[in-house]
């Protein structure tokens, strides 16, 4: 039983069909479905079958499935065991977000291709959720508030932020200093409908109001300087602004409570070796800039 038959009909499993199993493996699609017709020929037993929604497990699919992914796991790590140390090769698929990866976590990537010249990295580069098991990616890298998941997530440097405006719109509509008052304020959101303030030692969260919405921090902050409304943004995206006097601190009773950037990957037992380098080299890096960032410089 060849053990590529093995990750084939893993991938055909998990990606939901043929199709795009294949685009995840790099492979023809007829090559996948050679690959699964030989597994299921040496078992003598149908592993999937077609639905209108496209491939699921049959009963004895489920059942080989849980051997399957023990086995690829034991053969993945008795390679990871036997390479020299500190070497990777292979493709590694990293999601990042938009906002903060090109200029933040790009040059990281960067070294760790120079680091390990057989290492493939592929690097997708949005703001939108990426499901890391559907789309085949090793990890992710998200800023802020992690959602309960089922995602195993490994914190690799803080996240500070403050709430702003420009001189122009305090100018003009005054600065908040109450929850009451902020509630009357036009709000530039990036992303979601609330924000997470600390009252004293308590967390608490408001829902402002605005007409202005983007998902991209430094889109946002040049729509806080031309005096469009206050916004939450992380130190990174403001500190130059601040620093030429184009913004300024609102609300400083009520500060963001300290975030997060994380590198998040897909449930197992130990993390992918490639995974960890990654996220030890993010906080070797980061750490540096997030100090001048938890201070506002």
């Amino acid at each position: 039983m060849d053990t590529d038959d093995l990750r084939t009909f893993l991938e055909v499993a998990d990606a939901g069909g043929v199709a795009p199993a294949a685009q995840r493996l790099g492979i023809s699609k007829s090559m996948v479905s050679r690959g699964l017709g030989r597994l299921e020929t040496a078992l003598g037993a149908p592993l999937l079958v077609r639905t209108t929604r496209g491939m699921s497990l049959t009963e004895a699919g489920m059942t080989f499935y849980q051997h399957a992914t023990k086995v690829c796991y034991e053969i993945h790590v008795a390679k990871q065991t036997i390479l020299p140390a500190g070497e990777l090769r292979g493709l590694f698929r990293v999601a990042a977000p938009l906002s903060f990866g090109p200029t933040h976590f790009a040059p990281v990537l960067a070294e760790m291709g120079r680091r390990h010249p057989q290492l493939q990295i592929h690097t997708s580069y949005g703001e939108r959720f990426v499901d890391l098991v559907a789309e085949g990616f090793d990890c992710g890298i998200r800023l802020g508030f992690l959602d309960d998941s089922n995602l195993i997530a490994r914190r690799v440097g803080p996240l500070h932020g403050k709430l702003v405006a420009s001189p122009d719109y305090i100018r003009r509509h005054g600065a908040p200093e109450t929850l009451e008052e902020l509630s009357a304020h036009q709000a530039l959101m990036g992303g979601s409908e609330t924000w997470k303030l600390m009252d004293g030692d308590k967390l608490i969260t408001v829902s402002p109001r605005g007409r202005f919405k983007v998902d991209n921090g430094t889109v946002l902050a040049d729509a806080a300087v031309a005096g469009l409304g206050i916004a939450a943004l992380a130190n990174q995206f403001i500190r130059d602004h601040l620093l030429a006097g184009r913004l300024v601190p609102v609300m400083s009773r009520y500060p963001l409570p300290q975030a997060g950037i994380y590198v998040v990957r897909p449930p197992g037992e130990q993390p992918n070796r490639k995974v960890r380098v990654l996220s030890e080299m993010l906080i070797e890096y980061l750490e540096p800039g997030l100090s001048q960032a938890a201070a506002g410089l």
